[in-house]
């Protein structure tokens, strides 16, 4: 039986993913990868997918500095990367 696929919205465009993926495995499958910023504007991505690094933050449903490598994608869900941000 195939995986059923999940609708989100990253960066504004429309993705989909089997479900049980995070959010930060999804944002590396759309071709990304960067989830955020640093001070000095150096692109950043998940490091320890662990959630310790901090470095998978992003915005999920209007909520600023979610963990993306610890969150499940649920149909629906609108993801904003530092990426999008900054453009």
């Amino acid at each position: 039986m195939p995986d059923q696929l999940i609708n989100l919205c990253i960066d504004a465009r429309s993705v989909s993913v089997p479900s049980g993926v995070t959010v930060a495995a999804a944002i590396a499958m759309s071709g990304s990868g960067v989830t955020r910023l640093s001070v000095g504007g150096a692109a950043r991505a998940p490091l320890c997918g662990m959630g310790i690094c901090q470095e998978c933050r992003v915005t999920i449903n209007g909520r600023a500095h979610q963990l993306s490598c610890q969150t499940l994608c649920a149909d629906g869900m609108h993801v904003v990367t530092a990426s999008e941000v900054a453009a």
